[in-house]
């Protein structure tokens, strides 16, 4: 059964920096996309970060680009995000996702074509 769970939410101040990690498990392919989403409240989901199993490199929303990287350990099953200069309007709930048995980011920022959710972590970013 595929898992994901997040970790290193938390509070911190514009301008500051905090790093997210994915753990996950079980997943049925070789071939799979994973990245991040997030929600702030009163908002729909949208799609943050994403980094596949046959793409070259990972992808990175606009309100990302710039400022967060996604990652990859294989040998640990995570992925993480590093989130740098961040703004009040990135609070949100961050999630991780994934689709299964299909490699590549393209179609990705459509939350409704995520296989697994996890169940997501807080992040505030106030003075």
């Amino acid at each position: 059964q595929v898992q994901l769970v997040e970790s290193g939410g938390g509070a911190v101040q514009p301008g500051g920096s905090l790093r997210l990690s994915c753990a996950y498990s079980g997943f049925t392919s070789v071939h799979y996309a994973i990245g991040w989403f997030r929600q702030a409240p009163g908002k729909e989901r949208e799609w943050v970060s994403c980094i596949a199993s046959d793409d070259s490199s990972p992808w990175h929303a606009d309100s990302a680009k710039g400022r967060f990287t996604i990652s990859r350990d294989n040998a640990k099953n995570t992925i993480d995000l590093q989130m740098n200069k961040l703004k009040p309007d990135d609070t949100a709930v961050y999630y991780c996702a994934t689709i299964q048995a299909y490699g590549y980011c393209i179609g990705f920022s459509d939350a409704t074509s995520m296989d697994y959710w996890g169940k997501g972590i807080l992040v505030t970013v106030s003075s």
